[in-house]
């Protein structure tokens, strides 16, 4: 029997004023997380999709991306489709470093046992030993080539510094003694406390992932911490005038946050060019339920202002992303306009697991889930998006409940995704009866936009275990105007730890949710930290002994609007 499942605190605001659709065209677009077909990995009996520690290089072209957990590499003309390259790499390698010299592409891994590989052609997936005298064993390495000159940075830990030295490119022998360069400082820098939201005050905070970026004779050494686990993970970054140092805490930090929303934290990556001169972060999100370890892939645009301050645009971080084909200069040249439409709408199912209702599947968060009773063909989620919308993107999630798997699995999701405007005469999504993927994050961008009220998938197959959604995700517009601003809001430092603030604002009725908008200076709130169904927050990663300017920007299916009010918090 079918049944409507509803959580009272989760029925969606209602509202009645209406617009004009918005018509504009978009180039091609993404949504995080990365659509890749996430390897299974098994511990203690509990098997999880994972990838984690991304390392891109673009070689003739090309962008290639190595990660960890994966028994492979990808490859990708344009940065939104990712091809599996099968290689003679060894399978075991953990957070890979890469980079090109003289026209070869090198790699090397956390605990390789002091060897570099080599290629000419990554697309052949076949690689050589350059060496395997290195002399250490370094932990979670990245390699930095700078006009001839090349630089290993390495390290991990709770109680160790983050260190760079030089080495022979030719040789891979170390040039000069491993250098401290980066030490935990949680004292004053909130955002290396551990923890989700930085809650663990007392615990050791953990510090890694070391990533060198040069711009304009400006070295900006990068580092992850808090622990990739956790919703706070981030990537900081100091700057110095030589690649050794000395290095001093950049003015903007961390330059990569992104603590709330569908996916939570962004730490351990790397930044690179695209072949416009644009600027990405790529980094890793944790899901970290089943294990402590089960991450997924994101992508952020990087920018570098007027004061050389490097940021990473994560405003809607989640939401659909314009992909340039050209070089830009701000993240507003990025944006779709679209915006959810399905936040905590009504849903119905086929069946629902108790420990994982139908609610989840349109509660913004990657983790928690709706779980049908099985993994047959039948079981569906339908959902109402209360009124008739335009429709320009959908993102489906899969949660793989149950699913026991080990490595990569070529076997398919398939399902049915139709539309209905009544909830009775219901059609295929697209052209697109049967769709199937390999992915565990299927994005799927319609080429017209589609009028539509409601929405329902449809199991056909799934590779293991239950079928099961973390995500049911509809972007495009609503008939209605975007809220009304954010007219009255305070915060207030705590004496007692200023790396933490508390914002309260009234509720704005027509409002969805909250982005606040915050830096150290009032033209530098490059800071986003998205509040849904909520009307406070405590941000717990800041600097204590830094200003802070903040704005509240307020959202709903229509769009957004912006808060004029900026002012520091004492």
């Amino acid at each position: 029997m079918n049944k409507l499942y509803v959580c009272l605190a989760l029925l969606p605001i209602l509202f009645s004023s209406c617009h004009s659709m918005n018509d504009t065209e978009v180039n091609a677009t993404m949504c995080n997380p990365l659509p890749l077909n996430y390897d299974f990995t098994v511990e203690e009996g509990v098997s999880r999709r994972d990838g984690a520690h991304p390392c891109v290089v673009l070689f003739r072209d090309v962008y290639y991306l190595f990660m960890s957990n994966i028994q492979g590499y990808y490859k990708s003309d344009d940065l939104l489709h990712w091809t599996l390259v099968t290689t003679n790499l060894p399978t075991t390698g953990n957070a890979p470093a890469a980079v090109e010299m003289d026209g070869q592409l090198y790699l090397t891994f956390s605990g390789a046992t002091g060897t570099f590989y080599r290629t000419v052609m990554p697309e052949s997936g076949r690689w050589e030993v350059a060496t395997n005298s290195f002399p250490y064993d370094v932990a979670e390495p990245s390699l930095f080539y700078d006009e001839g000159r090349l630089f290993l940075y390495s390290g991990s830990g709770n109680k160790v510094s983050l260190t760079g030295m030089e080495i022979d490119p030719k040789t891979f022998l170390p040039l000069t003694q491993t250098m401290p360069l980066i030490t935990n400082c949680k004292q004053t820098n909130g955002w290396e406390v551990a923890g989700d939201y930085h809650e663990w005050k007392t615990l050791s905070s953990w510090i890694e992932g070391t990533w060198m970026t040069k711009r304009d004779s400006r070295y900006y050494l990068q580092y992850a911490s808090s622990g990739i686990q956790y919703t706070g993970s981030n990537q900081g970054v100091y700057v110095a005038d030589n690649p050794l140092g000395p290095f001093v805490l950049a003015a903007h930090n961390p330059f990569v946050y992104k603590p709330e929303g569908f996916t939570k934290g962004a730490g351990n990556g790397c930044l690179f060019q695209d072949r416009y001169g644009n600027d990405w972060y790529m980094g890793t999100t944790g899901v970290s339920v089943r294990h402590i370890f089960e991450r997924r892939i994101v992508l952020h645009p990087v920018f570098f202002d007027k004061d050389s301050l490097m940021y990473a645009y994560t405003g809607f971080g989640d939401y659909p992303m314009s992909m340039p084909t050209k070089k830009i200069n701000s993240p507003e040249e990025l944006a779709t306009g679209w915006m959810l439409l399905s936040y905590r709408k009504l849903v119905r199912v086929s069946s629902e697991q108790r420990k994982h209702p139908a609610c989840c599947a349109v509660d913004e968060s990657i983790r928690s889930w709706w779980s049908a009773e099985t993994g047959d063909t039948g079981e569906f989620l339908s959902l109402d998006l209360g009124e008739v919308c335009e429709v320009r993107a959908i993102q489906i999630n899969f949660a793989d409940e149950d699913a026991q798997l080990s490595g990569g699995v070529s076997d398919t999701y398939q399902y049915h995704l139709e539309t209905s405007t009544d909830g009775k005469k219901w059609k295929p999504v697209g052209e697109k009866s049967l769709r199937i993927t390999d992915t565990p994050h299927d994005y799927v961008v319609l080429e017209k936009p589609l009028a539509s009220r409601y929405l329902r998938i449809t199991n056909v197959h799934v590779p293991a275990g239950k079928f099961s959604v973390s995500g049911f995700r509809v972007f495009g517009k609503a008939n209605k105007p975007a809220p009304s601003m954010v007219d009255s809001w305070r915060g207030l430092r705590d004496v007692n730890d200023r790396r933490n603030a508390t914002l309260r604002w009234n509720n704005v009725e027509d409002a969805v949710g909250y982005n606040i908008r915050y830096g150290t200076s009032p033209d530098k709130l490059y800071h986003n930290y998205i509040v849904y169904g909520d009307n406070e927050i405590i941000i717990k990663g800041l600097h204590a002994e830094w200003e802070y300017y903040f704005a509240i920007d307020s959202f709903n299916e229509g769009g957004i609007t912006r808060g004029e009010k900026v002012e520091k918090v004492l």
